[in-house]
């Protein structure tokens, strides 16, 4: 990094200036949205915001850090989901925001540092400076490294020749067969954590408690941040989404269905009304969070990525979450013991589930 360097880092404690600019930003991601800060600060996270200017006054990238404490001590670990923001082609842009968060890892007192922005695997400038600057590449990837995308700027018969012949099959019949699709409300919400509740029971996946979800769901949809959509046979909701927007994306995080009337592909006429609503409102993204780490039929999303796959989705390989260890020592040691605390609370959360 030049000594010239224009950009300076400074604090953000503004909603307004920081949606103003956040949404345009390259890599701009819901997680790193003020109302992503604010609903983790009522679940044991901190959030610290800032900028980056250029000489001009110009804000030319952004992250929000996340602290949470660790139990008994001073110290803590921070992560800044899906981010920071920034044009990764900038050599000396992503120097100095990576020297910055460095410097503010220390004055945070935390044992490690997390990023996980949306920058391609091969990246040819920040893969190679972080590790350069001592960044590790993280034994924990707390989002998906991979994700499937669909360009959503097409016109709506493009977006349907685009799809396998199967997908399109499903879709109509869905249509023939009466599923029809309906966007929810806040009153419909517990409805969705009972089916998102079963699904992760069938699949096998861990699920918070119904508190953790009604916030998230409730305060992104009064913010006009997130959608939920349930498609309905006869009356009964038998699957749901729910899709959040931040700038010109929408992001299908939450997904539920029942055994029931799953021969009628309700799923599969929920992901075309969820591309859509995506068109109607301006987006050119649908990112359907979620990969494999190859394109190989063992991995264990395959079944997942092959669903997504037939909507004309490509696969988009990320650099995945890199650890800044400020303790290397204290870095060391809990990933030594974070194994077992792992294990200790999901045997905890599944005996209280029971």
């Amino acid at each position: 990094m030049s000594a010239t360097t224009p950009f300076r880092m400074v604090p953000v404690s503004d909603e307004a200036a920081w949606e103003r600019i956040a949404p345009q930003l390259p890599l701009h991601h819901i997680l790193q949205s003020w109302a992503w800060g604010e609903f983790k600060s009522r679940w044991g996270w901190r959030p610290y915001r800032y900028q980056w200017l250029d000489a001009e006054g110009r804000v030319r990238a952004a992250a929000q850090i996340l602290r949470r404490a660790l139990p008994g001590t001073p110290f803590g670990v921070a992560y800044v989901p899906k981010g920071p923001l920034f044009d990764p082609d900038d050599a000396d842009l992503a120097a100095r925001v990576l020297a910055d968060l460095e410097q503010e890892a220390r004055r945070l007192r935390v044992i490690w540092l997390k990023i996980d922005a949306d920058v391609p695997a091969d990246h040819a400038v920040v893969v190679p400076l972080l590790r350069a600057r001592g960044w590790r590449y993280s034994p924990e990837q707390v989002q998906f490294r991979n994700t499937a995308v669909i360009d959503l700027t097409p016109d709506e018969e493009t977006l349907l020749a685009n799809m396998h012949q199967k997908t399109r099959y499903n879709i109509r019949l869905a249509m023939r067969r009466g599923v029809q699709v309906r966007v929810g409300g806040e009153a419909d919400l517990p409805l969705f954590y009972a089916m998102y509740r079963e699904t992760g029971r069938r699949n096998g996946f861990l699920v918070r408690p119904e508190a953790y979800y009604l916030d998230v769901w409730r305060d992104f949809m009064r913010r006009g941040l997130a959608r939920v959509l349930f498609a309905d046979v006869e009356g009964e909701s038998v699957a749901g989404l729910i899709l959040f927007r931040y700038g010109d994306t929408i992001w299908y995080f939450y997904g539920a269905s029942t055994e029931r009337h799953r021969n009628l592909m309700p799923t599969y006429l929920l992901q075309w009304e969820a591309i859509r609503w995506g068109k109607a409102v301006g987006t050119r993204t649908y990112d359907l969070w979620g990969a494999p780490e190859r394109e190989d039929e063992n991995d264990p999303l395959w079944g997942v990525w092959r669903f997504k796959r037939g909507f004309g989705a490509t696969l988009r390989e990320q650099m995945g979450a890199w650890d800044y260890p400020v303790s290397r020592l204290g870095y060391w040691a809990m990933w030594r013991a974070l194994p077992r605390v792992r294990a200790f609370w999901r045997r905890m959360h599944h005996t209280a589930e029971r």
